[in-house]
């Protein structure tokens, strides 16, 4: 696997599973202390032309926990020759004279593919608009196995913009690989998960009623509504705040259950869930971190 682009790259669960096992291990490694050197001389290109703040973060973190130096640019629509109406597909080859690998964000669906199409280097995919996030989704099946031990068995409810929600539709497809996952997508009519991010072999029902869901579940996987992809400010706020996880939502849950969010949060978790023990979603960014070295070793380690 040259580059990181969707998840239905993933086919293989052993091979999931590995990367599971290796952001354990570096995990338990950088725990000690341990002086990490597998990428000791790569360079490792951050290019994003849409803000971020965890999933950048976190890339660069992974890379200089691991050896790598970094080169960035937080705003690549404005401090790259973009602005100016330089193509992609240049941009992607001047920044592969510089970098080993490139961790590349863009707001328009597919422009990861266009980018690794003229790559040399291994580009990962950090978010194509509305389309996928397939390394978040790898380090959130590392937060339900490090959750639960397993995944085969569990009740996931999606809830919230699963339109527009780019991790949704990476995680869906990487869930399907497990068995007997059962699946309840929760959303307004207007942010129903697109047809083709389903997958067969995977139980799923569609509702708008959360509530209906929250004491069966095993996981609530909250998303926010997504202000940047709609046509207007007075549609988006029509369905902000369509969903509200609070501690009234916390009682009607198993007192073994975990909240995901990708996170940022707007308003669908109030801050006062922040403090049950059900709350993942810091421990789940830091999962992220884990699972990103573990990509990063795997793709440039052995190059």
């Amino acid at each position: 696997m040259k580059h990181i682009l969707k998840a239905e790259q993933f086919t293989d669960v052993a091979f999931v599973d590995k990367l599971c096992e290796s952001a354990e291990k570096l995990r338990a490694e950088d725990g000690k202390g341990k002086i990490l050197n597998s990428l000791e001389g790569k360079i490792v290109a951050t290019l994003f032309f849409e803000p971020s703040t965890r999933t950048r973060l976190s890339f660069e973190a992974a890379a200089q926990k691991l050896g790598a130096k970094i080169v960035s640019t937080e705003n690549a629509m404005h401090s790259t020759k973009a602005a100016a109406g330089e193509a992609l597909p240049d941009i992607i080859r001047i920044v592969n004279q510089y970098a080993d690998a490139i961790v590349f964000r863009h707001p328009e669906i597919g422009s990861a593919e266009i980018a690794a199409s003229v790559s040399e280097a291994p580009l990962i995919n950090a978010g194509d608009g509305a389309g996928q996030h397939p390394t978040q989704a790898l380090g959130d099946i590392y937060t339900l196995k490090k959750e639960f031990g397993k995944i085969e068995g569990l009740k996931i409810a999606m809830a919230g913009d699963l339109k527009f929600g780019r991790t949704v539709h990476s995680l869906l497809p990487m869930i399907s690989l497990y068995k007997d996952v059962s699946v309840y997508l929760v959303s307004p009519p207007q942010l129903r998960f697109p047809e083709e991010y389903k997958k067969p072999g995977i139980k799923f029902e569609e509702s708008e009623n959360l509530d209906a869901v929250l004491d069966t579940v095993d996981v609530l996987y909250v998303t926010r509504v997504q202000k940047e992809r709609f046509a207007s400010e007075a549609e988006y706020l029509k369905l902000k705040g369509s969903y509200v996880v609070d501690k009234a939502s916390l009682s009607k849950m198993k007192k073994d259950a975990i909240i995901m969010h990708p996170l940022p949060r707007i308003d669908e978790i109030a801050p006062e869930v922040d403090s049950d023990p059900r709350a993942a979603y810091f421990r789940q960014a830091k999962n992220g971190l884990y699972m990103r070295m573990a990509l990063l070793q795997e793709l440039l380690a052995k190059n």
